[in-house]
């Protein structure tokens, strides 16, 4: 399930240049004003009976189709962690390429972190990756992600791996993607199997070379097939 507390986003880094949400040929494409969308408080809405609409056990992706650290969002994001807090019965993903703005954006009791919140790192190229991961594993967070996505070259998180519980892996998606290499998705594979941490390798995205040869994926099976390789790491439990 998908929570989008706000809509609305503009680029952070090289992955966000051919976004399939806000990029040029995505139908969000020019939407860069932060607006609260209509299901700001869906988290805490009660049916007539007084029980919450969303069930309690729950993984709750947050703002993955906008940013939720985006300065624009800072006057609603108190409200957010509330609620957050509140639903102690679900588990919150929150994904981001603004892990820099984390200090200025927690909550006053956030402490070492809250219980049901796991927070995610994007990262798409070495350079970011060296930029972020430090950041990344100096704040207070007890459940911590890295999202390799859009992976736009081989990544090397060795130096970082041992401050980590889970990787992502997807392929750029969209008309104007760029090549994601088999290789490198393997490559971050053995890196989390030798880290004895749980990988995901969740799309292939539009372009994608294996055994030498680049081919269109369609939209559809990017996700199959990535699956059909079973290359993820699991430990038993439910994968992001």
């Amino acid at each position: 399930m998908n929570w989008e507390p706000w809509t609305g986003c503009y680029p952070a880094s090289d992955g966000c240049k051919y976004c399939y949400f806000y990029g040029p040929y995505a139908k969000r494409y020019g939407q860069n004003t932060i607006q609260k969308t209509d299901k700001f408080d869906w988290p805490i809405r009660k049916n007539a009976k007084g029980e919450y609409n969303i069930k309690g056990g729950k993984i709750l992706a947050t703002c993955f189709a906008t940013d939720f650290f985006l300065p624009e969002a800072d006057a609603w994001r108190e409200e957010v962690w509330a609620m957050i807090k509140q639903r102690q019965d679900i588990d919150f993903l929150i994904l981001t390429k603004r892990i820099d703005r984390f200090p200025v954006a927690l909550p006053a009791d956030w402490g070492d972190g809250y219980d049901n919140v796991n927070i995610g790192c994007t990262v798409e190229n070495q350079a970011l990756t060296d930029a972020r991961l430090p950041l990344f594993l100096s704040y207070p967070i007890k459940r911590r992600f890295v999202a390799c996505s859009p992976l736009l070259e081989a990544i090397d998180l060795s130096s970082y791996i041992g401050g980590i519980d889970h990787v992502t892996v997807s392929g750029e998606s969209g008309r104007e993607a760029r090549v994601c290499n088999y290789d490198w998705v393997l490559d971050i594979k053995e890196q989390c199997r030798a880290a004895g941490i749980t990988f995901w390798f969740k799309s292939t995205g539009s372009l994608f070379e294996r055994d030498g040869v680049a081919q269109k994926i369609n939209p559809y099976k990017q996700g199959s097939l990535a699956k059909e390789l079973d290359i993820s790491i699991s430990d038993g439990k439910r994968l992001f």
